[in-house]
């Protein structure tokens, strides 16, 4: 056998197994890799103004929920794809959007209005109308959304949740 290459079972598993493993560390790390750069890539477009509705829906000195769809939803997201709102309408043409999602774990808060009160159900956190907080262990106040009116429509800008890290 001079000068043919032989190849023993040992150096073929060995092969075999390097390239399994280097197909499998490659079927990982595109996903890592996309997760790392994924903010450098990622721009606001996913940020719309979404209408809640004439600004006639939402009485003077009264709170009331809202639900929009949110703007990049899929036809497959069903019920899933509505997002709640709590809208104040505080007078002069003035309002305020919170989130229904409480500032301590996320639960939906919800508004009482003989107490004029947001509450949450799940570790018992208090909001005054305002969305301060007024008890419990939330460290902030609800979290609200950017409004505009437009054409007598109520609009709010949606396509995330909004949160400490949010610019309004």
């Amino acid at each position: 056998m001079s000068g043919e290459l032989q190849l023993t079972r040992r150096a073929l598993l060995v092969k075999l197994a390097i390239l399994v493993n280097a197909v499998l560390a490659a079927v990982l790390a595109v996903p890592m890799i996309g997760y790392l750069f994924s903010p450098l890539l990622k721009s606001k477009e996913y940020l719309q103004w979404v209408s809640l509705g004439s600004t006639e829906t939402f009485p003077e000195g009264q709170t009331r929920l809202a639900t929009f769809r949110n703007p990049f939803g899929h036809p497959w997201d069903g019920v899933t794809d509505k997002t709640a709102c709590w809208v104040r309408n505080v007078g002069g043409g003035k309002f305020q959007v919170f989130a229904i999602n409480c500032a301590h774990l996320g639960c939906p808060v919800r508004w009482f209005p003989q107490s004029e009160l947001f509450m949450c159900p799940c570790h018992g956190g208090v909001y005054y109308a305002d969305g301060a907080v007024a008890a419990g262990p939330p460290p902030r106040g609800l979290f609200e959304y950017p409004w505009d009116i437009r054409n007598g429509k109520l609009m709010i800008r949606a396509g995330e949740l909004p949160t400490l890290s949010t610019r309004a």
